[in-house]
């Protein structure tokens, strides 16, 4: 029989990562939109996705419904593998306000070579956004065509949720598994992420 001290933790309440969206915007159709696209085929293994320009912004050079950028959708086991590396170039900091309100949080890197692609002279650099969309099981229900759901007050994830989950699962895991003691600055208490 299990103690009474020892308080179990609610399985529908875990935090797991929903999807990661990789996103390249280039700003113009053409040469250099289709090199993006290579890129994120190469870092996924998936076929990504042209997005449009919604308005027209003639001090940019960009025409309403002209493909400007390239994303890309991962989940499972090959999301965590691609933040881990994205997290990596980053060296595992982020900022308070790279979460949002919601529970979600994203990041930029400057090259893409950072992730351990190879250069392609013919290819180029390109920086790269990331955005982790957190979520616990039950989300589904505010997804569904049928009998569509509202998620709980409770149940909805929060910001300060998404970073206790970033410094417990992200930070520490990645540090335990090298064997190499935690840095100083990685062991800033919630509150403390640089504003």
């Amino acid at each position: 029989m299990a103690e009474q001290g020892e308080k179990k933790e609610n399985p529908m309440k875990e935090l797991r990562i929903r999807k990661l969206c990789l996103n390249i915007c280039v700003g113009e159709s053409g040469d250099r939109l289709t090199r993006a696209a290579k890129v994120l085929e190469q870092l996924t293994g998936q076929t990504p996705v042209f997005s449009k320009a919604r308005y027209t912004v003639r001090s940019f050079g960009i025409r309403r419904n002209e493909k400007i950028a390239v994303h890309c959708t991962v989940r499972g086991a090959k999301a965590e593998e691609i933040l881990e590396k994205g997290l990596k170039v980053r060296e595992y900091e982020l900022r308070k306000n790279n979460f949002s309100d919601t529970g979600n949080f994203g990041f930029g890197i400057q090259e893409h070579i950072d992730l351990g692609i190879k250069y392609d002279p013919s290819i180029g650099i390109y920086g790269l956004d990331f955005y982790v969309v957190l979520g616990r099981p039950g989300f589904s229900i505010a997804d569904k065509k049928r009998k569509r759901g509202r998620i709980g007050f409770k149940h909805r994830i929060r910001k300060e949720e998404a970073m206790r989950w970033f410094q417990q699962k992200v930070s520490a895991e990645c540090f335990c598994n090298m064997g190499v003691q935690k840095p100083e600055h990685l062991m800033w208490p919630i509150l403390s992420f640089a504003g």
